[in-house]
């Protein structure tokens, strides 16, 4: 038996009309690809954590709504400065990053982007940042910016990391700039709260990231980066976490005085540090149980206290405008 075609004959016209759809739709997705593998590079979600922690400060400096256009250029060169620090640390860590299941579909370990390439686009939006907040904002937002950038750079991932179980504590202080890179962007000027603004990401940060690390404690160990879970049990870890959450509970309370804020903050900053001081000791008292890595339940810490500093923040930002 013989089948029918009855599609109709494909001339040289119809193939060659196929051939070049097809190709375009290919580069369209290979530029897709590329677009988002150096987006990837940034680790946006770390940026918008970063601006949580910005954002509010000009509003307590401002002791009210700070204008729009300054607001959105500390946002856009917070954004620059945050993203060219990933890059760098993408570049740094690939590695590393190859080595642990949670890292190695980032851009630089499949390949999507190369080492050079991407060292270049590092080093365009750091240069980007510091011009942008130092003609648009202030040369000391701009100075802030750039030192936060070269701590994390040199001496978190290229000094503190690979060396220390102390990497996160001392490391962390990078991420403690944007507070008062937001103060000067409204004042141009430092002074006291924003400086408690500074240690409460700083205490915040080792509670955050051990209990990551107790969750990735195997990727870690097989990258060799001696976090803190890595080199002690988990039940020292989680006292030392409950520790450093004490502290951040502290730190978050003496913003009212220090800044004088209104009923808001303390009722906030109260109820929120009680909700974490009490993650904390449940982790404890599953680490003291003999429970290792998931079993633990790290991650509920973990996202509750992502939540804890963008509620304390954002209280800080309103409480102003209450007054």
């Amino acid at each position: 038996m013989t089948s029918v075609d009855v599609s109709g004959p494909v001339t040289a016209e119809g193939a060659t009309s196929g051939s070049v759809q097809s190709d375009a739709a290919s580069t369209q997705v290979r530029v897709r690809d590329v677009l988002s593998a150096y987006v990837g590079l940034t680790k946006p979600r770390i940026i918008e954590l970063l601006l949580v922690t910005t954002v509010p400060a000009m509003f307590l400096a401002a002791g009210g709504v700070p204008a729009l256009r300054l607001v959105l250029a500390t946002m856009i060169g917070g954004c620059l400065a945050a993203a060219s620090a990933n890059v760098f640390n993408c570049v740094l860590d690939r590695d590393i990053d190859e080595r642990m299941r949670r890292t190695r579909r980032r851009p630089l370990p499949r390949h999507a982007v190369g080492p050079i390439a991407a060292t270049v686009f590092g080093a365009l939006l750091g240069i980007a940042a510091t011009l942008w907040l130092g003609f648009f904002v202030n040369w000391l937002s701009a100075l802030l910016a750039l030192g936060a950038n070269a701590f994390y750079v040199f001496v978190y991932t290229m000094w503190l990391k690979r060396r220390t179980s102390q990497n996160i504590v001392w490391g962390g202080i990078a991420g403690c700039f944007p507070p008062l890179i937001g103060w000067t962007a409204v004042t141009g000027s430092l002074s006291w709260p924003p400086f408690v603004l500074f240690a409460i990401v700083f205490f915040w940060t080792p509670p955050h990231t051990w209990a990551l690390a107790l969750r990735y404690r195997e990727d870690y160990a097989a990258a060799e980066v001696p976090m803190l879970p890595v080199v002690m049990p988990a039940p020292a870890v989680a006292r030392r976490i409950g520790a450093y959450s004490v502290l951040t509970v502290l730190a978050s309370l003496a913003l009212w005085p220090v800044a004088g804020t209104g009923w808001l903050y303390p009722l906030v900053a109260g109820l929120t540090g009680i909700a974490l001081l009490w993650e904390s000791w449940q982790l404890l008292h599953r680490a003291g149980r003999g429970l290792v890595d998931a079993a633990l339940k790290p991650m509920r810490l973990f996202h509750w206290s992502n939540s804890y500093l963008a509620l304390v923040f954002i209280a800080a930002a309103v409480d102003p405008l209450l007054r």
